[in-house]
């Protein structure tokens, strides 16, 4: 296994990439680590939901997500989500998104690192057929797919970027019965234990099933949600992380408005509404609101 893993390392380092409300006044990248910080409580004392000593950003800090393509930074943003393949944005605090679970289209990876289906061949993720899911089955593959994704991390940080997201945590829900969440819980534990030895911090992509075991148990520092409010299902990660969860609803899918989204008391306070495409701001599909 460790020589396949040598093997293959160079093909996958570098392939991690991806799939108005009235703006705040929050601005400078000074401001990250300043005293408010998305893990300060209400009473000022500080707030559990801290898994390592990473500094986060400003509690209601504009949020971008830019991972269909790189654009100039909103006004008022400070929080900005990137590809890997990606240049940080630096308004402030810059996540580095990172395919954690699954191939990125057209990287090679070991194919017995990937799950296979019952003829064969390899399984894919019904949504993006063009992606592979990781292997998390047993302690050798997670061990060997943690060295291969080990550069990748590292990248993030020689880049700049300030945290990691790992995506497709959820991919055991596609996996035919192959994976379990267990599964997922013991392979994102390499993930972040290795991103807090580069220095990073590290998110937890949706997966509302993990509860606390994300922060308690996996070690992730903040969460990055989806649609969490068209779901009903915000409160299973601000009950986890407070204001360390940065929110994406999509237009062509909200549950009433943009005016409603942000009004309404469980909608997290980083909160974008973006063009589902995640188009760059130069694109005539790009949409771009925050609350």
């Amino acid at each position: 296994m460790v020589a396949t893993v040598a093997a293959a390392t160079a093909l996958v380092v570098g392939l991690a990439g991806c799939s108005a409300a009235t703006p705040a006044t929050t601005s400078g990248a000074g401001a990250v680590a300043g005293a408010d910080a998305a893990t300060a409580g209400a009473t000022g004392a500080a707030d559990p939901a801290r898994a390592s000593d990473a500094d986060l950003w400003p509690v209601g800090a504009g949020f971008d997500y830019q991972l269909g393509g790189a654009s100039p930074v909103p006004d008022g943003v400070t929080v900005v989500a990137r590809d890997s393949t990606d240049e940080p944005a630096g308004a402030g605090f810059d996540i580095c998104y990172v395919n954690g679970f699954q191939t990125q289209p057209g990287a090679v990876w070991p194919e017995s690192l990937l799950l296979h289906d019952a003829s064969g061949g390899l399984l894919v993720d019904p949504g993006w057929p063009d992606e592979h899911l990781f292997d998390t089955s047993t302690a050798e593959a997670r061990e060997a797919l943690a060295e291969l994704q080990a550069p990748v991390i590292d990248g993030c940080a020689a880049a700049g970027f300030d945290a990691v997201e790992f995506d497709n945590l959820d991919s055991y829900s596609r996996s035919d019965g192959a994976l379990d969440l267990d599964d997922a819980v013991a392979f994102a534990t390499l993930l972040v234990a290795r991103t807090h030895q580069a220095g990073l911090a590290a998110g937890q992509k949706n997966t509302a099933e993990l509860e606390a075991r994300g922060r308690d148990e996996i070690g992730f520092d903040f969460a990055v949600v989806e649609e969490c409010d068209l779901y009903s299902e915000c409160g299973a990660f601000t009950d986890v992380y407070g204001d360390g969860v940065l929110a994406i609803e999509y237009t062509d899918d909200l549950r009433d408005t943009v005016e409603g989204l942000c009004s309404r008391e469980s909608t997290p306070r980083s909160t974008v509404v973006r063009d589902r495409d995640l188009v760059p701001a130069d694109d005539p599909g790009y949409s771009f609101a925050r609350c």
